[in-house]
């Protein structure tokens, strides 16, 4: 009896020691995880320091330094509103490149033109006295420190990913723009990783359950790999939403508000510029093709309600009966119709949905009752997209351009929900420059 008990405790104790040798051997496994690296690393300390640089060397440049001593108030405005455009400027870029498809280094430059533009205006509506060289010099610091900054980041801070091979991380997980280093073992041995991919959907042994809970105690992320998927296209898998994912589909009831205040007020501001835009096409529509010139269309939309659309007309009165081709050409539409498609001038009317409140300015494009129905039989889940209002433009229509299968709108439609997750100011204000640049190229339109 004492001689089982003793090797009983023998074998406890051995895995004990086991457990704590891969414990403790995870400690340094955690990429920019020692001290000094936390720090040289870290965004906030780029934040302060370009901070410092982008409020305090314009005016050491100007005024010398004798700036602290100066009680003038333009100095002191402008460097508040130096700081100020600075932060705004950066914290939009920051939130933005969370998003796929979007490289942070792309957006200084617009990020912070806008907001020192804006700035600008500021001062000078309300009369604010400031120094305009010494702004100037801000934006510019702001634009180089900006661009060096997020250049060298992307250059030499390329992440490393340790994969566990178990599952189907192979279908999820394919990014080519990350460091990968598939295990072997539930170790990471002298390997330093930024964190760990693993199908936390498929049956993990007791192995690896221990190292992924001795990452997570380590501090080293554990990510699952249909999530970084998600992360990578833009998009949600049919297949992946499940009962329990509802909740997480729910948008934000605080930022419905929000968004339909700005939506009325976006709306009424691009009035002026909307309304001569649509004179002009109503006039070139009645010299093309004799008929009226808008046209309303019944639509699903908001918790499936059915509204009438208003659109600029851009096919035939009369079209024979005829279909589009596969190609994409739409015998269909007159020759000024393409040309109000390409430019999405044929969308301005529904600014008067946007007003009237069947319709945002961003979301999901909304669908004619009878191809609702049509999806509600084919595709799962088809329905759900109506939780949040219909838009003008949308993240399917920025990322996908046009689509009128059903294997087009089931891509659609996981488009759709990513969108509705991330339901947020900042997705909104993705999906509002990607239209901008999708307006000027003429991209996605048919």
């Amino acid at each position: 009896m004492h001689q089982k008990r003793y090797t009983i405790d023998i074998k406890g104790f051995s895995r004990n020691i086991a457990m704590q040798m891969t414990t403790s051997s995870l400690r340094n496994n955690h990429r920019h995880s020692r001290w000094y690296e936390r720090i040289l690393l870290s965004f906030h300390t780029h934040y302060f320091l370009g901070l410092v640089l982008v409020a305090g060397l314009p005016a050491l440049w100007q005024w010398g330094w004798s700036t602290w001593k100066l009680e003038e108030n333009e100095v002191n405005i402008t460097l508040l509103a130096s700081a100020a455009a600075y932060m705004v400027a950066f914290r939009a870029v920051k939130e933005l490149s969370h998003y796929p498809g979007t490289s942070a280094f792309s957006y200084v430059i617009p990020s912070a033109t806008v907001v020192y533009l804006g700035v600008t205006a500021l001062l000078v509506g309300l009369e604010i006295p400031f120094a305009p060289w010494q702004l100037l010099f801000s934006y510019l610091t702001a634009l180089a420190f900006g661009c060096t900054g997020y250049r060298l980041a992307h250059r030499y801070r390329r992440r490393k990913m340790a994969i566990v091979p178990v599952g189907n991380v192979s279908r999820w997980f394919d990014r080519r723009d990350i460091d990968q280093r598939w295990l072997k073992s539930p170790d990471l041995e002298n390997t330093r990783v930024d964190g760990v991919i693993v199908d936390l959907s498929s049956d993990l042994s007791t192995d690896w359950q221990r190292f992924l809970a001795d990452c997570t105690i380590k501090r080293i992320p554990v990510h699952d790999a249909r999530r970084f998927s998600e992360a990578r296209l833009g998009r949600i898998g049919l297949d992946q939403i499940h009962a329990n994912r509802y909740s997480s589909l729910m948008p934000k009831t605080s930022y419905e508000l929000f968004k339909r205040v700005a939506d009325i007020f976006a709306a009424l501001m691009l009035m002026p510029v909307a309304l001569p835009l649509m004179g002009i096409a109503a006039i070139m529509i009645k010299r093309d093709d004799p008929g009226p010139v808008l046209f309303r269309q019944r639509r699903s939309g908001f918790q499936g309600e059915e509204f009438d659309v208003y659109k600029m007309r851009s096919m035939y009165v009369n079209p024979d009966d005829v279909r589009p081709t596969q190609e994409g050409d739409d015998p269909r539409i007159t020759k000024v119709g393409k040309y109000l498609r390409k430019y999405r001038i044929d969308e301005l009317p529904q600014l008067f949905n946007v007003l009237k409140g069947d319709m945002s300015l961003i979301g999901p494009r909304p669908e004619t009752p009878s191809l609702t129905e049509a999806y509600e039989r084919d595709i799962p889940f088809f329905r759900y997209r109506h939780v949040v209002r219909p838009g003008i433009s949308g993240w399917a229509q920025v990322e996908q351009g046009y689509a009128s299968e059903v294997e087009g709108s089931r891509l659609k439609l996981e488009y759709d929900f990513y969108y509705i997750r991330n339901f947020s100011f900042w997705m909104d204000l993705l999906v509002v420059i990607r239209t901008i640049r999708t307006i000027f190229t003429g991209s996605g339109a048919r």
